[in-house]
Parts: C-alpha cells; structure tokens; sequence
C-alpha cells in the first residue's frame, strides 16, 4: 500500500512538472531581435496607363466582296451586330462604325473616337498622327476591320482604299507604326492576322536598328518602344475567318466588345436540343438588365463572366503579364478578359486567335466549366424573368457562394507549399457584394494570415484598391475584419500608409482605436497600423496629430492587455519621432512622465516599447527648438532610464537603452566628452599630459580592464527597479567628491536617482550637470560590459566613439566654447553646433557612420535636420513579426523539432517511478558507496548539478559548463560561459526540466546570470545545435569583490517561476523570469563584513533560508515587508555555512538542515529558537548536499573523505578510495550534489574528476 501510495504521490509530481509554466521561450528568446524579411514583392503597377484614343478603320466595301476570298452561301453577315445588307451601303457602313464605338464605349466611354470608314492611306495616317499628337504619351488603340479587302501579305501590308474605290492600295505596316507612334494596341479582324502580328516585331526591331544608328548626341529623342505595343490577331497564319451564317462575321470583334451576347449565343449553338422550349437565339437580345448593374441578370453575368476570366488569366499567366494585361489599362484588360473568350470560341471554328505578348491556352481551363453551369442557370429562369417587370426578380447565381465555399476548403487543407488558390480573383470580385463581403472579408482574413506570401498574392492580383475604397463604409461588423486585414498589408508593405493618407483612410484606424467597445487585439492593430503611418512619415504625423492620435494612444497605456500597451507606446514614440510639434503637444500631456510607469511593466516588450518611445521623445528636436525646458526633460529622463531599467532582466530593454543614451550624447556631445576626457585623465592619473591622447583607447579596451573595475562601475549606478523616489545613492555621491574630476560642477546632496518627475527643473538642478553626464557615462560603461553580447556590443559602439573623440583630441572640441545666453546659469548645458565628424577608423565600427556635426546639425534658413542615429536596434521592426507570421504557427510549433531528450521521454512513466520509488525505499539497508561513473571532467570541477528527471549531470569550472550521460558514461556537451574578467561561475539552474526548452542558468561571482539553450540531448540523438545564449542579466550590482565570499547562489523555483539569488551582498533579491525583472529584494540584516554564502527557498512555501559567512542561518518570509522579512535567525555556527536546505517546506514542520566549515551540521525546527539535533563530522568541509525526500546529506573535505549520512546524523558509509583492485584515494573535494529524485551522489574533485555513487547492492 505504501508502494502504491508513493508511486501515486510521485506520478502526480511529475504531471505537475509537465503542466508546469516555462519560462524564457517567447519568440524575443528564440529568435534574433531582427526585422523579418518580408520585402514586398513589386505589385505596384511601374505606370499606370490609359487609352485615351481609338481609331475604328473599317475596310468593308459593302457590298462588294474581296477577290481572295470565296464565301459561302449562306455565309455570316453581321458587322457590330448589323445586317449591311438590309440598308443602303453608305448607310450601313455608318451604322455598323456607330455600333461598334458604342461597343467600345462601354469598356472606355472617356476615350475619344474617331472613325474612318473605307479610307485611303492619307485618312488613315492623318487620324494617326492626329491621334498620337492628342494621346502624347497615352495609349492609342488601332482596331482594323479587313473584311471587304484582300488578306495582308507576307510583305506585311495591309490593304486600303483608293480615292475612288477602285483599288486596293497597300498600306505597310512599318509606316503605320511609325505614325501610331508609342504605347499603343492594335486589333487585327481579318483573315492571316498572325502575320501581321509576327512582322510588326519585325519592324519595330527594324525602327530601333535605325534609331541606334542615327542617334547622335544627348539631345537625340528617346528610342521607339514599338516592341512593348499589344497586339490582338482573329486568327492564325493561312488562316480565313468563319464563314458559319449562326455566327457574326467579325465574331472576333463581338467577343471583344460585346462578350456576353457572343457567350450566350455560341453556347447556344453548341447546346441545341439540351435547352428548354423557346430558348433560341433570339432571346440573346432580350436578356433583361443592364451590364453595369449586378443585380439584374445581365449584369449577374457579366460579373461571373469578369471574375471567371480574370481568374484563368491569374492562374495561366505569369504575374508581371497578368499586371500588365489585367491592371495597367482599363479597356487593355477589358480587351485581353475577352480575348479568353475569343480563344474558346473561335478555336471551335478552327480559328486560333494571336496576340503579342503571346498567351497560353485557356479554352480548356475548368473554370469554363463553372461559366457553362453559371449560363445554364440563367437560361433556364429567362422565359419567367421575361414575364415579369422587375429586372432583379429572378434567383440569384450560387457561383460566388460556391466558390467562397472552395476557397474555404483550400485554407481549412492549405498549406503554403501547395499552389495557391485559384478562387483569389473571384475573391476580389465579391467583394463588390454587400451580401457576400462579410464571408469574403474573413476568408480573406484568414488566407492573409498565411503569411507574407500570401500577402504579396493578394497584392498582386490587385485587391488594394477594393479593401482601400472599404474604408469609406460604416458598417460595424465590417471593422475586426478591415483592421486585421490593413495590419497584415502594411507589416508586409509599408509603402500602402501614404494611400491612407491621401485617401484619409487612417481616420478609420483613428476610430478603431477610440472605440471602447472594440475588442483590444483590435484596437492593437489600429494601433500598429498608425504606427506605420506616423513612422518617417511627417505628412501620416501631421494628421495623425491632428486627429489626437496621442491622447488616444496615452489613454491605452494602462490597458491590460499587453500588446495593446506595447504598441500605444511605440505609436508614441513613432509619432514625435523627428516631429517638434509632436513632442510639444505630448509634453503639455506630460506624455514622458506616463511612459516612466511602464518602464517596470510585467512584459519586457512593453518595457522596451517604453524606452524606445523615450529614447525618440529626446531624439524628437533639433538644436534652434531646444529650449531650456526641453534640456530639462531630457535629462530627467535619462536619468530616469539609467536608474530604472540598467540592470533590467531582458537584454532587449537593455539594448534599446543604449540606443535612447546615445542619443542623448548626440545632442550634447561637447558635455560628455569632457566628462569623459576627465573619466580617462583620472584612470591614467600616472600619465603625462602628452600621452593622455595616445592611451586612451588603451584604457577602456580589454584586457587592461579588470572585473573590480567593472564592478565598480556597475556599483555607481542606483541598483535596478530603483524609482525616482528611491533612497540616496551614497556610493554615487560618495564618488564624486572623491573623484579628482576638474570638471567645474557643484557637490550635490541628493543621489541622481532623487530626481523628481513632478518638477523636471528641481530634480536635475539638484545635481550638477557634470555629475549627471558622468553618471550617465557610468551607465554606458556598465552596459559596455554587460553579459549580453548584443547589449555590450551596442555599447562598446558608442563608447568606442566618444572615446575616439577624445583620443584624436579634435581641434573644434578642444577650442570649442559654449556661449550661455543672457540670464541662463553657467551650469546649463547648450546644444553645440559644429565640429569634426568622428575619425575615419570609427566608420567601420559603426553600423551607420555618423555623419560630420556640421551637417548634421546645420540649419537652413527654413529648413531643419535632425542627426543620424550611430546605432540602431530592429526591436519595434522585429515586434510587427506578430502581424507577419502565419497565424497557425505558434513559436513553440515554429521551434518544434524533436525534444532533445526524446530517448529518455520514451520510457515508460510508471516503471521509471516504481525504480526511484524502491531505490529511496531501500536506503534504509543499503551504502551508497556504488560508484556507477567516473570520468576526468575537461577542468577542475567547481558545481554539480542533476538535471531534474533524467540521469544528466552538469558539471561548471570556472568558466566553462559541461554535460555528462552518467548511465552510458558519455560526455553530452561542453561550452563556455562567456565570463567577462576573472569572473569565475559560483552556482547552476536547470530551467523547464522535461520540455524541449530545457535549459542550464549559470551564475557567476561578478553577479552576472546566463541562460543556455541546446545543452541536453540523449546519448544516442546528438544535439543538431551547439549550445546558445537564451538570455543574461546583472543580478546584482553590488557584490564587493575584495570580500571572499561564494559568489553568486541560485535557488530557482520552476512552479512559481522565481529565481532566489544571493551572494556576496546582505540582500536576497527575487527574479520573476516571466517577466525578466526583479520582483523583491529582502534585506538580510547581515552587517557589512558578512555575506551570504548558502541559500535555498521551496515553491510550496514562503520561506527562504539563507547561510552567513559568521555562522549566522536566517529564514526569510517573502510575504512580508522588506524591513520585517526575517522571521528566525540563529547563532549557534560559528564558521562559515557551507550548505542550508529546506525539508518539508510545505508543511508546518518545515525543518532546516544546515553545514558549516567546520564540519558541523545542525538541524533546525521553524518552530524552535534553536538547534534540535547536532552532527559533527570529525573533518572540516569543503562541501555539502541534501537529498531531501531520501533524508540524506553529504559531506566532502579537503581530507579526501566523503561522509554520507542520515538527517538523524547517523552515518551511512564512508568513501574514501576508488573503486577497483587498484583503487586510488580520492583527491581533495570541491563539490557535491544529489539527484533530486534518485539516489545518486555526485562528487566532483580538485584532480578534475567526477565520480556518482549509487546504491550498493552487494
């Protein structure tokens, strides 16, 4: 029973592992913090055209026929629907030139037209050139209509009249280009029309050849682009037209101009003895409604008919042609949908239909299909659509409906590696429909969410024009839809915001945001679409501004919802970015000081929106608009950032820190570079003057830089999560009187981070300007060294050309002067206009080289500039992935390659269970003296860890980590820490044990803490990818390093996502490594010599034990208030504690079992004022572990012992040699560890070895 009960106990603990929370795997540690490449492709049309002119030439000499043309009897007679016979010929050829312009006019009623009936070749050339003069650079249309003259030859010629109408007079082709000039279009209605269409390319090869050569000069005109010219033939080579009396004669006009009568009748034609009673071709002319109108049965169909053509032109032709066909031109594309339907038609007659740019075959593409059934429905209800008045009575189509329907089952089964939809322009089309918008919209939607190449599709089929023109609606419903849908385009392509605001669509996104009632993933993305239109945009700013974009945007800063938080804030910040005016109208809302509360938020990446937004609120100005005032504010919050968010957990605030501080030195170089000629002058006291320009980029560049040294930087500064009402920063002040600075600058009494926000004047004049600069400095060489390689790097940037500055001594800055206006004080600082651009060998440091200060900061008459930024970060780019990323993808599939400890994952739950089970069970009559592995570790070993659940020792010297298989003896990985100085690792974490992120944190003695990913994988599935940084933070900033002590401990509790640290300070600090900030720190009550030196806490209880290098075991209660957190201390050590565990932390008897150096272990009862059972082991320790559910600890000594023993003290064995005929003694230990679910002790030794003991079983 008690089997069952412990198997129970331990499965429900390992269910509570799997459903525990992980930490630090959002995409900001998974992934670089760069902008995604999501160039749009080039949907934009290069030039939009139109046609402007149209010349109908009709060649037709009614009645007489051509002589290389024998007709059948009957043969087809109709012209533009016509009869010419059932007229006089003058009459009819008119008539049939009027019908076939109001033919046109319905495709391009504003072009102008002209008609030339049976002419000569002058008429034709003047109407030409008459033309291409009015059109200028326009298109031209020439339609020719051949159907009374002879074929066009293989010379290229087709045929015209003479005066008389007794000849036919050739008419070369090359001349007709010549005077049609270019763009232009030609359609060919005669027999052998490919011919015509193969010479024209002839000759406009021909035109470019005599060009080249007769060009002289730059004033010669441009060459002709007679090549670009569209084309449109009826038929092929040694092809005649149909002869087919049901049929037209230019059946290829009729599709051209008038589709739908064409599509009727020859469906028809192919359908006699299918259809109902009466339907015939002459109800072609009686369907009722109008074109233009969709809701009448004509305009139904020819609706269909737009969206069925364009979509098997997307689906056949290439994009740049199907852009340039289908989009360009409004009658181009009116002409080349009805050019489709030619191909279909005509081929059935045996005609095949040419044009230039050539085209594929469509006449047997299946959306035909759907137009047969879209037809069939039609004729079937037009005998009772005839009988009634109303024009919009009948039963609409289901064709949009069903393939809404299609395009559905394509995203429910879609995958981006599959051809895209094909329903897209049909799509477009119904979104012309109020009835189907809502569904189409949403569908929409959710294609776009596919990604940016879905994007770019929907672009280039040419959707942006319908989803801008939605904007003008009202409609409520229709907002979640059209801000999803607008955020998706601009994350993709940014360019579309100057649309929005020419069109004045960006008020719709002004409404989203100020609607109460919207849903807050709604208003985020209002709000990250007027952050693309305010960004480097000052018109989108200008009405922004004026649309009271900021006070919507403040007014969101309290939200709780975080990416609604995040991204008011980066709208802010995009808002007043390089706008003066902005930055007025925010400053009387106090915009800045609202912003500071955000600095300490919950989620990092609203923290960096924060700085980021600050960072352009100081960048915002340039020097002739910087005020007093505005010096003010800027200061305040710089020093704001520097004491609030220095030491911030994510390295992504940090960066964006140093960006908003350089800034800020921008502005006031002149001010820093003294502070820092000081700063160097000073660390090179022992210097001569004359050598000060040559070593100081010597000073501050590794390896001349020791650890204390940045320490000592690192303690100048307020310590992290300090407001602005925080305590004085006495070491700070304490340094500036002390410094031998040169500066002029006044002793302040109050610590930098006294500065009050309520009056920005009083705050920063507390403290003398060259104070806060060289504060400020402080910060930067803080950050310069920070564990985060990107952060350092950022601020090595800057330091690096200050420190130039200041090496090459620049003339302008060594004579430069600052002049103070009348009545302001000496110690104000002014904006220096002028001076040298950093030194040549600065511009490949940088990434953007930073321009010359007298361009930079030059004005104009007129006119201001603002200074280029030296560094950048990709963070607010990098944010907009949130609206580029497939929706369906989460980070975690995104990263979702096989779990690295797949071999172990695999076992059986409950066998592994009932083994650790029994194996504790059996401590009670077993030594744990089995030596199950041994193996020399790469250096001396310093701290040992288990990993949680699977058989995986971490082993760290002082500088590198690696990974040890104790059941297969296999070294699994090695890496090292990246430690900055002499900094040496003190302690070790395992994050998220038994998930795919399962991480190793290790912290080391300058009070720095790396997180690596990629370190554990099983023995037979090697890692696919070499250990990398997660994340690292300051933990803490004020550990003295001339104090011995065990540097900085670690207790990391999974459930509650807390990480306990202390060390060599007298404060216990709590890190939340959800949010990556400092929750709590508890002051110890520890005098200044004494320091922590063994911590533990327990995620079941508030507790917190805590040893003191003077015997001092403290229990701290996290609940409480900071001066009231030590709730038990005792005495009765008297060295150095070594070890301190929590047993039983989540009950009431929550015992204690501490170590000391000496070799005495105590064990304490929470409710007792002392001890209440002692061990005193007869060697001094080196080391201590505690395996708290076996009820074990170890011990090891510099005496080569390692004593086991029970938390009653009685001993257990003793090891002191190898195992083995031979066995060695053991060396000196250094380090100890359990398996917190295992009977297993590892032991880690000064000859670098690493042996694990398990249970005997002799």
């Amino acid at each position: 029973m008690v089997e069952g009960t412990e198997v129970s106990r331990l499965a429900g603990e390992e269910e509570e592992e799997e459903e525990a929370v992980t930490v630090l795997t959002e995409a900001r540690h998974l992934e670089s913090i760069t902008a995604p490449n999501t160039a749009a492709h080039s949907w934009r049309l290069k030039e939009r055209m139109k046609t402007v002119s149209v010349a109908l030439v009709l060649c037709l000499n009614i009645p007489v026929d051509p002589p290389d043309i024998v007709k059948t009897q009957p043969c087809a007679r109709l012209e533009s629907w016509i009869d010419p016979l059932s007229m006089p010929p003058a009459k009819a050829i008119e008539a049939i030139g009027n019908s076939l312009q109001k033919s046109y006019e319905r495709w391009q009623p504003r072009a102008r037209y002209k008609q030339s009936l049976d002419p000569t070749v002058d008429d034709v050339k003047k109407l030409c050139m008459s033309l291409r003069r009015n059109a200028k650079e326009e298109r031209v249309l020439f339609h020719y209509n051949g159907h009374g003259v002879p074929k066009p030859t293989t010379n290229g010629e087709i045929w015209v009249f003479n005066k008389s109408y007794t000849q036919y007079i050739p008419l070369s082709i090359y001349e007709l280009q010549t005077w049609m000039g270019a763009p232009s279009i030609y359609v060919y209605d005669c027999s052998n029309a490919a011919v015509i269409v193969k010479l024209f390319e002839q000759f406009a090869e021909q035109h470019e050849e005599e060009w080249r050569k007769g060009s002289s000069g730059s004033s010669s005109p441009p060459p002709p682009s007679f090549r670009q010219c569209i084309q449109l033939g009826a038929c092929g080579a040694k092809e005649i037209l149909p002869m087919n009396p049901d049929l037209p004669a230019d059946v290829f006009t009729a599709c051209l101009t008038t589709p739908i009568n064409m599509a009727v009748r020859w469906y028809l034609l192919q359908n006699k003895g299918k259809l109902l009673h009466g339907l015939n071709l002459d109800i072609v002319d009686k369907i009722p409604g109008q074109l233009s109108d969709r809701r009448t049965l004509l305009g139904e169909l020819n609706w269909i008919f737009t969206a069925i053509t364009d979509t098997i032109a997307w689906n056949t032709l290439p994009r740049d042609l199907f852009q340039k066909l289908f989009r360009q031109d409004l009658l181009v594309a009116s002409l080349f949908r009805n050019f489709l339907l030619a191909q279909r038609i005509m081929r059935s007659y045996d005609c095949i239909p040419v044009s230039s740019p050539d085209l594929p075959p469509t006449h047997q593409h299946p959306m035909w299909d759907a137009w047969d059934l879209a037809l069939e429905l039609c004729l079937g209800q037009l005998p009772t659509a005839l009988r009634t008045e109303d024009p919009c009575s009948h039963v609409h189509s289901p064709f949009f409906e069903e393939q809404l329907t299609a395009f559905q089952v394509w995203l429910d089964l879609g995958h981006e590696r599959r051809h895209p939809p094909e329903q897209l322009p049909i799509v477009l089309q119904v979104l012309l429909s109020q009835v189907h918008r809502p569904r189409a919209l949403e569908l929409l939607g959710s294609f776009l969410a596919l990604g940016p190449w879905a994007v770019n599709l929907v672009l280039s089929v040419g959707i942006f024009p319908y989803v801008l023109r939605l904007l003008q609606s009202t409609a409520r419903e229709l907002r979640p839809l059209l801000v999803f849908l607008w955020a998706k385009i601009l994350a993709v392509d940014p360019s579309c915001k100057g649309d929005l605001v020419r069109e004045n669509g960006y008020k719709y996104f002004l409404q989203v945001l100020s609607d109460n009632s919207m849903p807050a993933e709604h208003r985020t993305m209002a709000a990250f679409v007027l952050g693309v239109i305010v960004w480097e945009h000052p018109e989108g700013q200008r009405v922004a501004l004026q649309g009271s974009l900021m006070s919507l945007c403040l007014e969101l800063l309290g939200d709780s919802h975080p990416p609604q938080r995040q991204w008011a804030t980066l709208c802010l910040g995009r808002t007043w970015h390089h706008q003066p005016d902005a930055r007025w109208a925010a400053t009387r809302d106090n915009a800045h000081e609202k912003l500071y509360t955000l600095l300490s938020d919950p989620v990092p990446e609203v923290r960096g929106a924060a700085v980021f937004s600050l960072g352009t609120f100081i960048s915002s100005l340039v020097s002739r608009e910087r005020t007093d005032h505005a010096r003010a504010i800027d200061h305040t919050i710089a020093i704001t950032l520097a004491n609030t968010v220095t030491h911030d957990g994510s390295p992504l605030v940090r960066q964006e820190l140093v960006v908003a501080l350089h800034f800020l030195i921008q502005v006031y170089e002149s001010h820093f570079l003294t502070v820092a000629r000081q700063y160097f002058r000073d660390e090179m006291s022992d210097l001569s003057p004359q050598s000060l320009a040559s070593s100081a980029d010597n000073v501050m560049s590794p390896p001349n830089i020791s650890r204390v040294f940045s320490r000592h930087a690192a303690k100048q500064l307020t310590s992290p999560g300090q407001g602005l009402g925080s305590s004085p920063d006495s070491s700070f002040n304490e340094y500036v009187h002390m410094s031998p600075l040169g500066v002029k600058r006044a002793v302040s009494t109050h610590s930098i981070s006294s500065i009050g926000t309520s009056n920005v004047f009083s705050g920063v004049s507390s403290l003398s300007y060259s104070g806060m600069y060289f504060k400020l400095w402080q910060t930067l060489i803080t950050l310069e060294h920070d564990p985060y390689p990107q952060v350092a790097n950022l601020a090595k940037l800057v330091v690096d050309y200050v420190k130039n500055k200041v090496r090459t001594g620049s003339k302008d800055f060594v004579e430069q002067k600052v002049e103070s206006a009348p009545g302001t004080p000496v110690n104000k600082p002014m904006f220096i206009v002028g001076g040298d651009s950093p030194p040549s060998s600065m511009e490949t440091s940088l990434p953007t080289r930073a321009r010359s200060r007298n361009h930079i900061n030059h004005v104009d008459e007129g006119e201001i500039s603002f200074m280029k930024p030296m560094i950048t970060t990709e963070f607010v780019e990098w944010s907009a992935k949130i609206f580029i990323l497939p929706r369906q993808k989460s980070v975690d599939e995104i990263n979702s390659n096989t779990s690295p400890l797949h071999g172990y994952s695999d076992r059986l739950l409950n066998s592994r269970l009932l083994a650790e089970s029994e194996e504790r069970r059996s401590v009670g009559t077993n030594k744990l003296d089995d030596q199950v592995f041994v193996h020399r570790n790469p250096g001396p070993p310093a701290v040992l860890l288990f990993h949680p659940l699977e058989p995986l020792l971490t082993v760290a010297d002082k500088t590198n980590i690696t990974v040890w298989d104790v059941e297969r003896s296999h070294r699994v990985n090695h890496w090292g820490n990246n430690n900055v100085g002499s900094s040496c690792i003190s302690s070790l974490a395992v994050l998220n044990p038994g998930t795919q992120y399962s991480y190793v944190a290790t912290a080391c003695d300058d009070g720095s803490v790396r997180v690596w990913r990629d370190v554990f994988h099983s023995a037979h599935q090697p890692s696919q990818n070499l250990p990398s940084l997660v994340t690292a933070f300051q933990a803490t900033s004020d550990i003295n390093p001339a104090t011995r002590g065990a540097g900085l401990l670690m207790s990391w509790e999974q459930d509650t996502t807390t990480l306990v640290m202390g060390g060599d300070s007298r404060t216990v600090r709590l890190w939340d490594l959800q949010a990556e900030r400092r929750t709590l720190e508890l002051p110890t009550g520890g005098d200044n010599t004494t320091v922590i030196t063994a911590i533990h806490s327990h995620h079941a209880g508030p507790w917190i034990v805590a040893g003191f290098s003077d015997g001092y075991v403290r229990v701290l209660d996290r609940r409480l208030t900071t001066n009231r957190a030590v709730v038990r201390q005792w005495r009765e050590h008297t060295s150095w504690v070594i070890s301190a565990h929590l047993l039983n932390s989540s009950q009431a008897t929550t015992k204690i079992i501490t170590g000391v150096v000496s070799g005495e272990v105590r064990l304490w009862d929470m409710r007792q004022s002392n001890s209440v059972q002692v061990c005193a082991p007869n060697h001094e320790m080196t080391s201590m572990a505690t395996h708290a559910n076996a009820h074990l600890f170890a011990t090891g000594s510099v005496n080569q012992v390692i004593g086991v023993h029970h938390a009653s003290g009685s001993s257990v064995n003793v090891i002191k040699y190898h195992e083995g005929f031979m066995g060695t003694r053991i060396a000196p230990v250094s380090c100890l560890a359990f398996h917190p679910r295992r009977v297993l002790l590892a032991a880690g030794t000064t000859d670098s070895y690493i042996t694990v003991y398990g249970l005997s079983r002799r």
